[in-house]
């Protein structure tokens, strides 16, 4: 499946993105993430990317231009109670604090609320990432609290979690305000 927007296309991440991923991200843009290349080769980077369980639907994000921006994914799909996970998500320096995310994200939720009939939509971060949690807040989301304690990072830390959250009756002024901030629909 391949999302297309107006100025990105999310596209099946493979293993043909492994040098772009590797040429566009260190380790430190992996650093509240936590799953990451066990090292920055390609080698390293294709296992990252053979590794990606069956159950996730993993993006590259690609500017119509062919630029490799970043990467990011559903999953944690709860058919039975209409709900889905966004995350393993990441850009390239140059695609933060750009129109990237936004277009992004409004791709991926109009897929989740008006193609897969989700309910609820569910984002989370680490509480030390600061920039992503403002991102989450700009566009819209709901912050529903912190999980504390709740995962042990690579590197031994004790993580605690932000959650956020959109419902499908939150979808059409998220939806809105999106489509508002971007000047366009994509």
């Amino acid at each position: 499946m391949t999302l297309l927007g107006r100025t990105l296309r999310l596209e099946p991440l493979e293993e043909g993105h492994a040098t772009q991923f590797l040429s566009a991200v260190d380790a430190e843009t992996f650093r509240y993430i936590q799953d990451a290349p066990h090292e920055f080769t390609r080698a390293g980077v294709r296992a990252f990317i053979q590794a990606i369980p069956p159950d996730r639907t993993a993006f590259a994000v690609v500017s119509a231009e062919g630029d490799f921006l970043g990467s990011s994914s559903f999953f944690d799909f709860r058919e039975e109670h209409r709900g889905l996970e966004i995350g393993h998500t990441w850009l390239t320096e140059r695609a933060r604090g750009t129109h990237v995310n936004p277009e992004m994200k409004c791709l991926m939720l109009r897929h989740a609320f008006e193609v897969l009939g989700a309910i609820r939509v569910q984002l989370k971060t680490d509480l030390r990432n600061e920039r992503s949690q403002a991102a989450m807040k700009k566009l819209g989301l709901k912050l529903e609290g912190v999980l504390r304690n709740h995962i042990i990072m690579p590197d031994g830390y004790v993580r605690d979690t932000v959650m956020f959250s959109i419902t499908s009756q939150e979808w059409p002024s998220v939806k809105a305000g999106l489509l508002e901030r971007l000047g366009y629909d994509p």
